[in-house]
């Protein structure tokens, strides 16, 4: 049997730099697909779909919003071809019933300890239209290492730089926010790996640098302090999303190779600024990660947030505008409103206003959107402070000594260069 798992392009981010991180659902979906199953990847952001290859059967993987839209139109050309198609990941869970009008069969949940039961009924030709494991969530000790073999490593670079490689500790959020659609998808209660599973897999990665994809590190400080320091002799650097503002575990965080940490910035309090500052203290970065259009925010408040963000000097900034996606907590407050626009889903990017904001007009808090990304980077390019970042982590490898200078068999996003090429 041979299938062929898809991961559909989505657009990006207008005033973001282009560069493609290795996807991490399909390398988990990988992992629980048996040896005797030829599995063959295609990423359609890096490389095109080959439509005419004999497959037998086609998974398509889909994350984002608004990404969905374009796994459809795979889909339905596949089965145009008398191909049948099969959905996964967290996007067909938002949207699975729109999908199933395009798809022969979706998978809900996670697939660890479910997915052998799917293939033998497609052998039997007996397929299921849903397998809505939603409820029924895998222990964590089934899941694998990811297969990152399926991957062309090549393409995954920027201007020659090594990108990080994706990984997770844990699954679920006890977290609640308020835009998030993770206690749909994973549930509200955190559920770690066991470390040793966790460590095996990150030594078998064949890349110094990480992203630690959890949706938080915040959730159970006595679980993330063991965490970090089996991560110590390990020399990686790595990623993360938000981690306890804590001496012992920020400390940790700094020996165990944290490089920087998105944050979310979401006033303009001493609380943040401490925040912000006890984490570079530590030479973390910072990313911060701002949501626009929230009922409280107009015009002013948005330029002062803009100005606080220049003044507390953060690494780096994304703004996004408050979307409303499916399975949020949001959505159905802004539904009952009356204040959603429209379900274009491929417009649901997180960079295109579609809702009514409570103090301006759509068209104003676009242009305020426009606004933040240009003065943020008005004096240096997001290019170039991404850059600067990446020097920094260089340095790091360079003292510790796991500094290794690749050479990459393609062009990458703009011509096949080197690390050192990073400081132009």
């Amino acid at each position: 049997m041979k299938i062929k798992l898809i991961y559909p392009q989505w657009p990006k981010l207008t005033y973001q730099t282009e560069f493609h991180l290795p996807p991490h659902g399909p390398v988990c979906f990988a992992s629980v697909i048996p040896d005797d199953v030829r599995l063959e990847f295609t990423d359609e952001n890096v490389e095109p779909i080959a439509f005419d290859e004999p497959v037998d059967l086609v998974a398509v993987s889909c994350m984002l919003t608004c990404q969905i839209p374009r796994g459809w139109e795979i889909a339905d050309e596949f089965r145009a071809r008398g191909i049948p198609v099969i959905f996964g990941g967290i996007g067909t869970m938002l949207h699975h019933e729109e999908t199933l009008a395009h798809a022969d069969s979706v998978f809900l949940g996670e697939v660890e300890g479910y997915f052998d039961g799917v293939l033998e009924d497609f052998r039997k030709g007996a397929l299921k239209r849903r397998y809505d494991y939603q409820q029924n969530l895998p222990d964590t000790r089934l899941i694998r290492p990811a297969r990152r073999d399926i991957l062309k490593r090549e393409k995954y670079n920027y201007r020659g730089v090594q990108m990080v490689d994706l990984v997770h500790g844990s699954r679920g959020c006890r977290f609640n926010c308020f835009p998030c659609c993770t206690p749909f998808l994973g549930g509200r209660k955190f559920r770690p790996r066991p470390i040793e599973d966790f460590v095996e897999e990150v030594q078998g990665i064949d890349n110094n640098r990480l992203f630690i994809v959890d949706n938080s590190l915040a959730q159970d400080n006595a679980w993330v302090k063991d965490l970090f320091r089996a991560l110590i002799p390990l020399k990686k650097k790595w990623i993360s999303h938000p981690i306890t503002d804590d001496d012992e575990i920020l400390d940790l965080a700094a020996e165990a190779g944290c490089w920087y940490v998105y944050q979310a910035v979401f006033d303009t309090s001493d609380h943040i600024r401490q925040r912000i500052r006890r984490l570079k203290e530590r030479g973390i970065g910072v990313e911060g990660t701002i949501i626009l259009g929230l009922d409280d925010h107009d015009e002013d408040y948005i330029k002062r947030l803009v100005d606080f963000l220049l003044e507390i000097q953060l690494d780096l900034a994304e703004f996004t505008v408050l979307t409303p996606f499916p399975h949020t907590s949001i959505r159905q407050k802004l539904a009952e409103e009356n204040r959603i626009l429209h379900n274009d889903w491929r417009r649901y990017t997180a960079g295109e206003v579609v809702f009514q904001p409570a103090k301006m007009s759509p068209s104003k808090l676009q242009d305020l959107y426009d606004y933040a990304w240009q003065t943020f980077y008005a004096d240096l390019s997001q290019e170039l402070k991404m850059a600067n970042l990446f020097m920094k982590v260089i340095q790091k490898e360079r003292e510790d000594g796991t500094y290794r200078k690749r050479k990459l068999g393609s062009r990458g996003w703009k011509g096949n260069r080197q690390e050192a090429d990073v400081r132009r």
